[in-house]
């Protein structure tokens, strides 16, 4: 199946362009069985999406287009699979008692509108969404995390010691740590009334202060004027890319306990402390083993449910409409 996107449509956003287009809102998309998925219906899947790939790439048209046609492939795609499984749960002749989904429509009420119904209505109607439609997709999640955990439940899975073993010994360079060190750093700004030489006499006056025997993390916390100073000035760990070259240069020679002469970049000016470092090498097994279960545990799930899927579609009907 192949669907493109209407380029108008990535451009300006599903709502936007559907608002603009009210004819395009029964385009037919796919049929599964006997229920049809119209572009209306995606637009309202992804919309949540759309809105932060337009905030996140408003500034690159092209990515931002690209990044709208995979949301509305995935968007379609999704709506096709929680068609099979509903009909699947039908056909199954199972029930869901009304009371369990009360229950949740209650429940996510008070999680996401913290029980104010009137904020509820307000969020749907700015949706264009009406109380039943939330009520019965708070059903359709319902059914089909139920009917998710009966056939690729967890039980279902099994990530074998040997799996583990396996994977480690294929994807090494995954657990590599480059060189790294502990890092504290002091930072000063000329400017808003300092000039450069009155704010490079400052950092003077605290290296002298620091050969002294004067506390890193006290001083950084005293003079240093970025966001890391209510910690003392303490970076963590980090590796050489995480720092421009002059201060990464600076930073990774220097021995711990070892604070670094004054450095200057552009407006700013810098000392630097690193506390400790370690050299590069590979994490452990024991160390990546619940790592390592996780991500296979997931490449499992996920392949369970593509056959899964693949086995609703056989017994059933769905044709895709491309544009």
């Amino acid at each position: 199946m192949k669907w493109r996107i209407r380029t108008w449509w990535a451009l300006l956003g599903a709502g936007a362009a559907l608002a603009a287009e009210p004819r395009l809102l029964n385009t037919v998309v796919v049929i599964v069985d006997q229920e049809i998925i119209t572009l209306k219906d995606v637009s309202q899947y992804i919309a949540p999406a759309i809105e932060v790939l337009m905030r996140t790439y408003a500034g690159q048209p092209e990515v931002l287009r690209q990044k709208i046609e995979e949301a509305q492939r995935e968007g379609i795609e999704q709506l096709v699979e929680r068609k099979l499984i509903l009909h699947e749960f039908e056909r199954a002749g199972y029930n869901l008692p009304e009371s369990l989904v009360e229950d949740r429509v209650k429940e996510r009420i008070r999680e996401r509108y913290g029980g104010d119904r009137a904020a509820l209505t307000r969020s749907l109607q700015s949706q264009g969404l009406t109380y039943e439609a939330f009520r019965r997709r708070i059903r359709e999640d319902f059914i089909i995390g139920a009917m998710r955990a009966r056939n690729i439940g967890s039980d279902k899975i099994i990530v074998s010691p040997h799996k583990i073993e396996k994977y480690y010994a294929e994807n090494l360079d995954k657990f590599r740590i480059r060189d790294q060190i502990k890092l504290r750093a002091i930072m000063l700004t000329a400017g808003a009334g300092r000039s450069r030489e009155s704010t490079r006499a400052l950092a003077a006056e605290i290296l002298a202060k620091l050969r002294e025997g004067a506390d890193f993390a006290e001083m950084a916390r005293v003079y240093s004027e970025d966001t890391y100073r209510p910690q003392g000035g303490d970076r963590g760990w980090i590796e050489r890319g995480d720092l421009r070259k002059e201060l990464a240069d600076a930073a990774f020679g220097l021995k711990p306990g070892q604070p670094s002469e004054v450095i200057e970049v552009g407006d700013t000016f810098w000392i630097l402390l690193v506390e400790d470092a370690r050299a590069n090498q590979i994490r452990t097994l024991p160390e990546v083993h619940d790592e390592i279960f996780n991500t296979l545990r997931a490449e499992e799930q996920s392949r369970l449910n593509r056959e899964w899927i693949e086995r609703l579609k056989a017994k059933s009907f769905v044709r895709y409409f491309a544009s």
